[in-house]
């Protein structure tokens, strides 16, 4: 299991709301390029949030709105924690359906993450224990980004052959 500072499980981090996750959070707000012209020299709208007890860092400046780039960068904290810690035994999603603007998304993508390296990154082997055939299980890691380049960064570290992209 994976604990920060021996307080919290990942899959509490994961269903915390915003609020209550920030609060586990250092927030730092800071002006930053991107959208919002004259106004983003004068407010510091940009946001990084560092998930106390760990290194898990992620920030956003996509919005002209501090309140809208805190969640996007709760949201990409919590993905990244998704991504970097793994629980055992895996336990997998009750449903095999979630879409990525879920807010449970994150705790799904850990989940079936958790399956993934449980099964040695045997993506077949992790798609018959999810009871979905081996292509919906990689359509399901593709779709993402940044789990297609994590999953295919790690293969390659253990000398593992890349998944190919779906058609």
């Amino acid at each position: 299991m994976w604990n920060i500072n021996n307080m919290m499980k990942r899959d509490e981090l994961l269903q915390l709301d915003d609020a209550a996750l920030s609060a586990h959070c250092k927030l730092e707000f800071y002006k930053d390029s991107g959208p919002g012209g004259q106004k983003r020299n004068k407010s510091s709208s940009a946001v990084r949030v560092t998930l106390t007890g760990s290194d898990l860092t992620a920030s956003d400046c996509t919005e002209r709105s501090q309140t809208r780039n805190r969640a996007n960068a709760l949201h990409k904290l919590r993905i990244q924690l998704a991504l970097t810690c793994q629980e055992t035994p895996a336990v997998p999603p009750e449903n095999m359906t979630c879409s990525m603007n879920n807010t449970s998304y994150p705790l799904f993508l850990a989940h079936l993450l958790d399956v993934f390296y449980e099964k040695e990154l045997d993506h077949r082997a992790a798609a018959e224990t999810l009871g979905i055939s081996a292509t919906a299980f990689v359509k399901k890691l593709f779709r993402d980004p940044a789990v297609w380049q994590k999953i295919n960064q790690e293969l390659a570290a253990q000398g593992m052959f890349p998944l190919r992209a779906p058609k």
